[in-house]
């Protein structure tokens, strides 16, 4: 099944849409594939299965995005930090994804941000020059993958008065400029997840959050509603684990070595509004970088870091202030002032689900390879990766699926599929007829449905959620109607990122809680 004849289903998931889909799969019935885990890289299975022409069935046991995909650099990168440590192949799969991603499969996510490698006192002159080399390497990657100079520039050297004006926070002790490349930055992580999730089900998947998997093998597993109440065994041709460093609970031959990642939020007012990322090499290191990454909500993420994460999985990852200390140090050894704790507007962790390798010592050095396998229950078993190359891992994981399961195969097209939202895409969006002006804000976040989305709120829609925040009530109600938010934190952490700063979301979370409530009425 393919092109627009493959769209089956409106992409809106909400809780009328979730409720009358567990009536189904109550009435029996096999399905050609159950994915669990609903990260990137499920929401991404779903779609690679779905747009063949597979029966699909989702079940996630929290919400669209709750682990690992919503907690990263937001970056879609094109593989320089693989390149350096010799992996020629992931850093090329990077760059190929990198450039589907931003060129056709969801340009309205992703926007092109130009990154400073600053040449001041706190970068030896080594990490200059090895630095500025990577970065032509780079730029070899990009060139690999086809992505147009017109896209994302060739590296080049900046002025002094050049760097300051593109990040004015920047130290002037020793300044000689410094180099710019540009890469990919996605608007936000946790939104690429859903509208993957809603492209999905408009090609005929069942997406259903707040739904636990247990007793999985290769011929299904029971899911249990988490809201309502109840269970049903789902029968399945085909399974796919896909839930991320939950993986292991589901299946005891996964054995995953987890390394947790931080980050930490700042205003961006306090580094002087920058309109380029700055790239601060690790103290003695030419390989491993500290970035300030301008972002939505007038902030600016400061990460990562990459240290290993034992023990029981945490539901929400929390940073260690060890780990917030050495991200303000080695940023601040770039600036004009140092940062101190009370800079700090939040911070968020987040677990890499990394595949167990006792010959290497720091997670650091485990390589970022992902990959694909049967387990001895039955399942197909996906593991490892990273974000931008989410699309990658689905197609390996549903080939695998469908060899093993000898289901019928027309291959993938997910490298030609636009995403709801994105210029082309055949997915009907929530609203075709609406109409009316939507602001730069809800076009970036929304692309081709922010007026749909605007259209979501009725009278009173266009108000922000509180004093100072840039989401607006119709987002929250979109939200609700066509984005499978069942409740305030389905809204104020994943749909949005309000809750990335405490003090936001206390100041949201009455009219957030309101505007869902009375959206839930409406669909009820």
């Amino acid at each position: 099944m393919t092109g627009d004849a493959g769209v089956r289903a409106s992409s809106m998931l909400n809780a009328t849409r979730r409720s009358r889909e567990l009536d189904i799969l109550a009435d029996g019935g096999e399905v050609d594939l159950l994915v669990i885990g609903g990260g990137v890289t499920g929401a991404g299975v779903a779609l690679d299965a779905a747009s063949r022409g597979l029966s699909v069935v989702l079940a996630e046991a929290r919400d669209l995005a709750f682990g690992t995909s919503r907690w990263s650099s937001k970056l879609v990168h094109g593989g320089l930090r693989y390149l350096a440590s010799g992996d020629f192949a992931v850093a090329r799969e990077s760059a190929v994804e990198r450039h589907l991603l931003i060129t056709r499969i969801a340009p309205h996510l992703t926007r092109t941000l130009p990154q400073l490698l600053p040449f001041v006192d706190g970068v030896s002159l080594r990490q200059r020059a090895i630095g500025s080399i990577g970065l032509w390497l780079g730029d070899g990657l990009r060139r690999i993958a086809g992505t147009p100079g017109t896209v994302l520039p060739r590296p080049h050297r900046a002025s002094p008065r050049g760097a300051v004006a593109m990040f004015p926070a920047l130290s002037r002790s020793g300044l000689r400029g410094g180099m710019i490349s540009t890469d990919g930055q996605l608007i936000d992580d946790a939104r690429l997840v859903v509208t993957v999730a809603r492209t999905a089900a408009a090609h005929g998947a069942t997406i259903l959050t707040r739904t636990r998997a247990t007793d999985v093998d290769g011929s299904g597993a029971t899911l249990h509603d988490e809201l309502g109440g109840g269970s049903v065994r789902v029968r399945a041709r085909s399974v796919v684990n896909a839930a991320g460093v939950w993986a292991g609970q589901l299946d005891p031959d996964i054995h995953l070595r987890p390394s947790r990642g931080t980050h930490i939020v700042l205003d961006a007012a306090t580094l002087g509004n920058p309109t380029a990322a700055l790239t601060v090499p690790h103290p003695g290191s030419i390989s491993r970088f500290v970035f300030a990454l301008p972002t939505q909500l007038g902030r600016v993420i400061v990460g990562l870091t990459d240290v290993d994460a034992p023990g029981p999985i945490p539901d929400v990852p929390s940073p260690t202030g060890d780990e917030i200390d050495f991200l303000l140090t080695t940023l601040s050894q770039a600036l004009n002032r140092p940062l101190t704790r009370n800079d700090v507007r939040g911070s968020f962790a987040g677990l890499r689900p990394l595949v167990e390798s006792d010959a290497v010592a720091s997670t650091a050095d485990i390589s970022r390879r992902h990959r694909v396998e049967v387990s001895t229950n039955g399942s197909v078993g996906i593991l490892g990766g990273k974000l931008t190359t989410y699309r990658a891992m689905a197609k390996d994981a549903v080939d695998l699926a469908c060899r093993h399961a000898g289901l019928d195969d027309p291959g993938c097209r997910t490298d030609l599929l636009p995403l709801v939202g994105a210029p082309g895409s055949p997915v009907p969006i929530a609203d075709p007829g609406a109409s009316g002006r939507s602001s730069a804000t809800l076009r970036a976040r929304y692309g081709a449905e922010a007026a749909a989305v605007l259209a979501a709120g009725g009278s009173g829609g266009a108000e922000r959620v509180a004093e100072g925040i840039d989401v607006i009530r119709a987002e929250v109600a979109f939200a609700v109607r066509a984005e499978g938010a069942l409740d305030a934190d389905d809204v104020l952490d994943r749909r949005t990122r309000i809750g990335l700063v405490r003090d936001d979301r206390a100041a949201a979370a009455d009219v957030v809680a309101q505007v869902v409530g009375e959206t839930l009425a409406r669909l009820g």
